[in-house]
């Protein structure tokens, strides 16, 4: 039986003043092995976004099915207001638990990030700049990868087929790209070629590097008001990265990064250079009045013909070392770059 009238019926939801979410899941199960590391990364991580964000961003943790140690350090940061929000759940996977963190907001940016990225000075503006550039991006990756542009990016070679503003220019920051290689187990993971030179797409504002990649991107938020799927099966890996990348495409958006990096993946081993680069950060300025322009979505119509069927065409490794020459490349230098 009811008794009484639920004072918060009818009642609109507060409005926040935040307008850029950054949503980043936590999975450290035990402090052993892999894991070993684990807390002090996320402790890393976290110190380098406080620092480099400004104040209207709302920080959302999703614990992942961590460990007690770690949920217990996580609510104290949540009592403490230094996190917005903090959502528990069982191990339901990377790109699952970001969906948790997603829905229910109405914000105009939203940042996906793993637990070990290092956020640099400016990286918030850098993306913001892209966005602003080119109206018609969806995505921004604040760490620039040459090897990105055969992912997702059939529309872009469709718009500047032809275009002089498409064209291969040198890597700003190849010592950062080196980095990522190592933190990734893999050091060889760019070859000389690839290191040398990426593509990128110009207009009278500015530049951006082709394509984009996932263990930190900042997206339109309204890519997500309308996912065909709200759930992958896979944990980690796999295809499930593919839910997001194809939800910026099918809505004719495009997906891009910043010229200069702004972010670095840590990996899972704590290093001296990691408490030097946070020890560096300076305080973000608290106000940030960046607007983003709204934009329609392409029809489904563009979305087939740009990337399936011409992208079944241009994304082909053999037309590809082609089209790269057209775009600046040496006949080596494309035969080495799609290695």
């Amino acid at each position: 039986m009811r008794l009484g009238f639920n004072p918060n019926k009818n009642k609109e939801v507060l409005k926040f003043d935040y307008f850029h979410q950054v949503v980043i899941p936590v999975y450290i199960p035990n402090q052993e092995g892999y894991f070993k590391d684990s807390l002090e990364i996320l402790q890393l991580n976290l110190a380098s976004l406080w620092k480099t964000v400004h104040d209207k961003t709302y920080i959302t943790i999703v614990n992942n099915g961590s460990c007690q140690f770690v949920v217990d350090y996580l609510m104290t940061l949540h009592k403490e207001n230094k996190i917005n929000e903090l959502i528990h759940v069982t191990n339901v996977g990377r790109i699952n638990a970001m969906l948790k963190g997603i829905v229910g907001h109405n914000f105009d940016l939203i940042t996906t990030s793993d637990a070990d990225v290092l956020f640099l000075d400016g990286w918030q503006d850098a993306a913001y700049q892209v966005f602003q550039n080119f109206p018609k991006c969806g995505a921004v990756c604040t760490t620039p990868s040459s090897r990105s542009l055969r992912t997702f990016t059939a529309n872009l070679y469709w718009n500047f087929f032809f275009s002089k503003r498409m064209k291969f220019i040198d890597v700003q920051n190849k010592e950062a790209m080196k980095k990522f290689a190592v933190s990734v187990g893999n050091e060889d993971f760019y070859n000389e070629a690839q290191l040398k030179k990426y593509l990128t797409i110009s207009n009278k504002y500015g530049s951006a590097v082709v394509g984009a990649g996932h263990y930190v991107i900042t997206y339109r938020a309204s890519i997500f008001n309308s996912l065909e799927k709200r759930f992958t099966d896979f944990v980690l890996g796999g295809k499930s990265n593919n839910l997001f990348d194809t939800a910026v495409i099918k809505k004719g958006f495009w997906r891009l990064s910043t010229l200069d990096n702004y972010t670095y993946h840590m990996g899972n081993t704590v290093e001296d250079w990691m408490y030097d680069e946070v020890s560096k950060l300076k305080e973000n300025s608290p106000k940030n009045d960046f607007l983003l322009q709204p934009k329609k979505s392409a029809s489904r119509l563009h979305y087939i013909v740009k990337n399936k069927i011409f992208g079944k065409f241009i994304l082909n490794k053999k037309i590809m070392k082609y089209f790269l020459r057209r775009k600046g490349l040496s006949k080596e230098e494309a035969s080495n770059y799609l290695i």
